[in-house]
């Protein structure tokens, strides 16, 4: 029992250790799971040796048990997802036969396990599809206070500019309206084929049945936020530097908002990462990035050749006379 269990742990950590090496390019990940290897080796070793005695692989009766499911792995976030199950259920059955045998090697594998546990937990949520943001370009905020015109034909407007995702941000609208304005928003996005997220209120996106969230710096975290939402909605994090950046990855992110490139008279701030921050960001090739701050149809060239995936606005399309115009102005070129 312990052989066998022993070897689907070292199976299953090493299966998981190069899909976060090779797949995901992650040395953090790795070396999780290439330290939770060795601490196994280490509180193991004096029984491995015996162990590996008892093998009779021509003898057993599991060789020759399967089932469907173990044959069915459409990508590699199935096959880290099946590692990360073999894993964590194998250490349970060590932990537990040790104990029979040696309390401290049995507490040791215990710690293992919840190793274990963080790292399925952290390949999952990085391997999870992210399909449904993958085409977004165009991202426009809409705010009632930044519309020249009525908010709701501003953002009708807009998608029929080619706008790809309406952000809902009224941070000072009371709960009841910003409800009712998200339930009328998400009708007509379903009606056009636009995604909507809620800027800042994972409650009313879920109310609303919303496609996602955004959340800055000093909101609920990305983290929490996804305990919420659960693994079907978007969640963006407007994110400042790299560290940012990598840590919105980690925490289950489907993008991030990276700024302000420019002065923003939407919001201003008392910092500027620019551009250089969005061309590293967009480099890094963690998550699509979604460039902000400042942005007009002038200066949107240079944005686009940061290597951005997307560009938000609000006031380069909400108070333009027309939407729709500005929107096709700001789209990436054909060329880019």
């Amino acid at each position: 029992m312990l052989d066998a269990n022993l070897n689907r742990c070292r199976e299953g950590l090493r299966t998981m250790e190069d899909v976060a090496r090779f797949a995901l390019d992650d040395a953090e990940l790795s070396e999780l799971a290439k330290t939770a290897r060795h601490r196994l080796a280490l509180a193991t070793s004096d029984l491995q040796a015996s162990a590996i005695t008892h093998r009779d692989t021509p003898g057993d009766v599991g060789t020759r048990i399967s089932t469907p499911a173990e044959a069915d792995r459409p990508d590699l976030a199935a096959v880290a997802l099946a590692a990360g199950k073999r894993t964590t259920e194998a250490l349970r059955v060590v932990e537990e036969t040790l104990k029979t045998l040696d309390a401290s090697a049995a507490a040791e594998v215990e710690q293992v396990r919840y190793a274990a546990y963080e790292l399925e937990r952290r390949l999952t949520l990085a391997l999870r599809p992210r399909d449904r943001f993958a085409g977004v370009r165009v991202y426009v905020l809409i705010t009632e206070s930044f519309c020249r015109r009525d908010w709701f034909e501003t953002s009708k407007l807009a998608i029929d500019g080619g706008a790809d995702v309406l952000q809902l941000r009224e941070p000072d609208l009371p709960s009841g309206e910003l409800l009712i304005r998200a339930r009328r928003l998400r009708t007509l996005c379903g009606e056009r084929k636009c995604l909507l997220i809620v800027n800042d209120r994972p409650d009313v996106a879920l109310l609303a049945d919303a496609d996602g969230v955004h959340v800055g710096q000093s909101d609920l975290p990305c983290r929490e936020v996804r305990k919420l939402v659960g693994a079907s909605k978007i969640v963006g994090v407007s994110t400042h530097d790299i560290d940012q950046v990598e840590a919105a990855w980690r925490d289950g992110a489907d993008y991030v908002g990276v700024g302000p490139v420019f002065p923003s008279p939407t919001k201003p701030r008392d910092f500027l990462p620019g551009l250089e921050f969005a061309h590293e960001a967009a480099a890094l090739d963690r998550l699509p990035t979604v460039a902000i701050g400042g942005i007009t149809s002038d200066n949107a060239p240079a944005v686009w050749q940061s290597g951005v995936t997307a560009i938000a606005v609000t006031s380069a399309v909400t108070k333009a006379d027309d939407p729709a115009s500005a929107v096709r102005q700001l789209a990436m070129p054909t060329d880019h």
